[in-house]
């Protein structure tokens, strides 16, 4: 994947995660997609909350994985609906992408 520009994705899990680890409550996660199985993307998972983490945050959680934001990108922010099937009303869903690219020496 050397030299390959990739997306991360950001986005505010309602009601929690199960994987990398379990969350109760809602939590900011960050992944990167790569190819091959979604169960293999590299994943970075913040403490429960609902406040969205800084850039300096999400720098620091992308470097944890071994990535960096591409040149010249900044993260695109949309807003949609949650699905109606979670058991609480239909919430805001946001939703935030970049292109990234591996560090040096950086291992997805």
């Amino acid at each position: 994947m050397s030299g390959r520009v990739l997306c991360a994705q950001l986005s505010l899990r309602c009601c929690g995660t199960t994987a990398p680890e379990h969350t109760t409550g809602p939590c900011w996660q960050l992944y990167v997609v790569v190819p091959g199985l979604v169960s293999k993307w590299p994943v970075f998972t913040w403490p429960t909350g609902t406040e969205v983490p800084s850039g300096e945050d999400r720098g620091a959680a992308l470097a944890s994985l071994g990535f960096t934001l591409a040149d010249d990108t900044e993260w695109q922010w949309t807003e949609g609906t949650g699905p109606a099937y979670h058991p609480h009303p239909v919430r805001v869903a946001l939703l935030a992408a970049a292109k990234v690219q591996l560090l040096p020496g950086g291992a997805a």
